[in-house]
């Protein structure tokens, strides 16, 4: 990370050591009254978010064998509904500015579970894809509104722990809607599994509205189109965000790819499972639920760099050992993949939360669009590789995007070099 931005950091840091001290600040702290509301509330919202988004995911032979489609063809009930958040998840960023991060979390939440209710009924793959699609256009207005409201209601020593948390339950729905999915589809089908997760995402939704305290740091925004494009080209004029946005990215290109073909690895030859434990096999992501809680204590010890570096040749290991035609070493694989990825996607969003210093709606929404067009990119790409070369042409593609991430960090190592050596040599002039 460059040096300026260092000392930005610092002097930012400093300002919130004497803000967590101070009596005044009256934003959330750990311990503190509604502290564990408003944890628990995000928490249910990452959980019905990552269940609704990917709710087909695990399904996708059994999709495949009701439509007659290809691998590649049934991963656009994924790709589609995670392209669609992409390009929504800006504009109404846009909008929570304006109207308020709860208001447009509730309203998102609203929209999604809906359709969520009327995904079991699609007649056709066509119009299964379609109601995908706007389903994750709905949900674009929660993961970036989440971010910027915990950047402003939270004390900024707890913003990576509770960001963490949220991450978590992103985890813990991502595996909860699978797991689920997998044994209820193995006796009902896939649309009474899938119509099962919109029930559980209603209730998480209805939950979330009731515990979600009230922002009180909030201040309206305008909705001027012209300041939203200069916020935004702001934002990427910054190359420290910019490096961010890339490497959330490549991470979730890789987990997208992996979780999108390893179902068809395990129902074919020579693992040949049946669905259900195919769907269990999602179990693993509590271990990203673990990771992502941990990696404010990891960027503390490590830097966020040197989480970064640690994130990726974790997930470059569990490449390789998934590579392995043995379900125990493809299941070590997958566990140190999931770890990797949930490590170095809240290590890489708290920090764009910690980096913007305004628009933080617009930077972390920035970062969603990013991180949700790999994962579009990594179902859609990862299918056809798995089409082309089997797994190791997945695990090749995944290989590819993690090389991807240590160059960009490395080159952020290099920019902090030299701008260092600058203003050193800026100083003993200015003497």
């Amino acid at each position: 990370m460059p040096a300026a931005s260092s000392r930005a950091a610092a002097s930012t840091d400093a300002v919130a050591a004497e803000a967590d001290t101070s009596p005044a600040d009256t934003r959330l702290a750990p311990g503190g009254p509604g502290y564990r509301r408003m944890s628990f509330a995000l928490f249910l919202a990452g959980v019905a978010t990552f269940a609704l988004l990917y709710s087909t995911q695990a399904l996708l032979p059994l999709v495949s064998d009701d439509f007659g489609a290809s691998a590649s063809a049934a991963s656009w009930t994924v790709s589609g509904a995670t392209g669609a958040l992409a390009l929504c998840v800006l504009p109404l960023s846009a909008l929570s500015e304006r109207f308020g991060r709860r208001t447009l979390m509730t309203a998102s939440l609203t929209v999604a579970v809906t359709v969520g209710l009327l995904v079991p009924f699609a007649p056709s793959l066509g119009v299964l894809i379609a109601l995908r699609v706007l389903q994750g256009a709905a949900l674009a207005g929660l993961p970036a509104s989440a971010m910027a409201y915990l950047a402003e209601e939270v004390r900024p020593k707890a913003l990576v722990s509770a960001i963490g948390l949220f991450v978590a339950g992103n985890s813990i729905g991502g595996m909860s809607g699978r797991v689920i999915g997998g044994w209820i589809a193995q006796e009902w089908g896939w649309r009474v599994a899938v119509g099962t997760i919109g029930v559980i995402a209603v209730v998480c939704a209805a939950a979330f509205r009731l515990l979600l305290p009230v922002p009180g740091h909030f201040t309206p925004g305008s909705l001027r189109p012209r300041a939203l494009a200069r916020t935004v080209g702001n934002h990427l004029a910054n190359p420290l965000l910019r490096r961010l946005y890339v490497i959330g990215a490549l991470f979730m290109l890789v987990f997208g790819a992996v979780y999108t073909v390893i179902g068809y690895r395990l129902t074919a030859a020579p693992f040949s499972l049946p669905q259900g434990i195919v769907g269990s096999i999602f179990l693993v992501y509590l271990v990203g639920t673990v990771s992502s809680a941990a990696a404010g204590r990891l960027v503390a010890r490590l830097g966020r760099r040197g989480t970064l570096y640690l994130a990726a040749g974790t997930t470059t290991a569990g490449l390789v050992l998934a590579l392995v035609p043995h379900l125990l070493v493809v299941l070590l694989g997958l566990v140190l993949i999931t770890a990797g990825f949930f490590a170095g996607h809240a290590t890489a969003s708290s920090s764009v939360s910690h980096t913007a210093a305004h628009g933080r709606a617009q930077a972390s929404a920035l970062y969603q669009s990013a991180y949700y067009i790999g994962s579009s990119v990594g179902s859609a790409v990862g299918a056809l590789a798995f089409h082309a070369g089997g797994w190791a042409g997945t695990v090749g593609l995944g290989v590819v995007a993690v090389l991807g991430v240590v160059t960009v960090t490395l080159w952020g190592s290099y920019a902090a070099r030299v701008q260092g050596r600058r203003t050193a040599t800026g100083t003993v002039a200015a003497r």
